[in-house]
Order: C-alpha cells, then structure tokens, then sequence
C-alpha cells in the first residue's frame, strides 16, 4: 500500500510538474508572440510614415524642359508654358526678391538663367499662404510675385523645372528650392541676381514689337551757314 501511494503521488507530480511546462511554454508562446505582433505593427507604422513622406515629398511631378541659354530678345515673348522656365528672355534681368505686383515674364526668365528661382502665386492665394511664401523667398536668388492666370494656386519654377502645387505648405516646395536653386540646369552659374531691374510689369511693360530705330537727321540748305560779303565785293 505503502508503494501504491508513493508511486501515486510521483505520478500525480510528474502530471503537476507537465502541467506548469505546458503553461510556461503557452505563456512564453504567447509573449513571444505578442512581441512579434508589436515588432510587426512598428515596422509596418514606420514603412507606412517613410513611404507616405517620400510620397508627400517626391520631386517626381516636375515638369522638365531643354532650353538653351543666353538668347536675348527685346521684345515680349510667346512662351510655351504658363509661367515660363526658360527660352529668350530680356537682356535685363529681374533684381531677386519679393515683389507685391506681376513682373515682366522676360525678365524673370533671365534671372531663372542666373540660378534664381521664381515662385509664382495666384492673386487670390489668401494672405496667410502668401505670408509662408514669403518666408520661403526671403533668402537670396529668389523671385516672388503674383501671377494671374496660373493653372494651380502656386507654381515654383528655375531654369528647365517646374513644379505645380496646390498649397504654400506644400513640403515639396523647400526641397524644390535645395536642389533646383543654382542648380545643375543653370547656363550662368554665378552670374548676379542684383544690379539688373526692379521695375514690374506695369511699370516698365516690355513692347510687343522692336522700336524703330532713330533716323539721323540730314542737314538741309537752310542749316549751312550764309556766307558774308567781303570789302572787296563790296567795292
């Protein structure tokens, strides 16, 4: 009897012993599997942030172009793009900086040419947008104006890029500035974004056509001098 109890109770704690490892490794199963679940939802969080930024960020909208540089035109040109982002252009260029009223297409475009560029805004773009456009054209070799007629509320442009936007907090717009601004595409890298005109549109329109040019007068007989009788003749 003695036995049968003591080999009852071995196989009751044998059973007992089985039990508590089923449990421990139940539990360890579960933790490990609830790490994992953790692990998972952070790397799923953290691909799902970097690939919406890159999204939100991208650069892959601009639209490109392949004109050449340093083809002076004093008279209005019909560029193919609204605003334009290169092609001929004044032979004077826009002074970099912020301006309250439209600029002349012409002479923007040969600043565009220097490395600047030029932030272009629709006229009813409300004043707490414009104010953070400001901000982002407050440094130098940067063009800032109103521009009636744009195709989006807010078009940033250099030389052979563009990047259309509907919102001044746009992120795109910072990260265009860092690559495009004397950029690679620029033809006169290093040449001045000052010392040309600050004049704006209405203010100095540029003509449609070349002026005529001057005619050099001619003299007629009535400009040569009249001769003055002598003594002699007199006499």
């Amino acid at each position: 009897m003695a036995k049968d109890r003591t080999q009852a109770r071995r196989e009751h704690l044998a059973k007992v012993r089985a039990e508590q490892k089923r449990k421990e490794r139940r539990t360890a199963f579960l933790m490990w599997g609830a790490g994992g679940l953790v692990i998972a939802l952070i790397v799923g969080v953290v691909a799902f942030y970097l690939i919406n930024e890159r999204a939100r960020t991208s650069l892959d909208a601009v639209v490109t172009a392949k004109y050449p540089g340093s083809l002076h035109k004093e008279t209005k040109v019909n560029y193919a793009e609204n605003p334009p982002m290169g092609g001929e252009h004044h032979p004077v260029w826009q002074n970099c900086g912020i301006y309250e009223e439209p600029i002349n297409n012409e002479n923007a475009v040969h600043s565009m040419e220097h490395g600047a560029v030029w932030i272009t805004y629709r006229p009813d773009l409300p004043k707490a947008q414009v104010d953070k456009l400001k901000e982002l054209a407050s440094s130098d070799y940067m063009l800032l104006s109103p521009y009636p007629g744009l195709p989006s509320p807010v078009v940033i442009s250099s030389w052979n890029n563009q990047l259309k936007v509907n919102s001044a907090d746009d992120p795109r717009l910072p990260r265009f500035i860092t690559k495009y601004k004397n950029g690679p595409d620029t033809p006169e890298l290093g040449a001045a974004c000052d010392q040309g005109t600050s004049d704006t549109a209405a203010q100095n329109p540029i003509p449609t056509v070349a002026p005529s040019p001057t005619a050099t007068p001619t003299h007629t007989p009535t400009d040569l001098p009249i001769p003055t009788p002598s003594a002699s003749e007199g006499s």
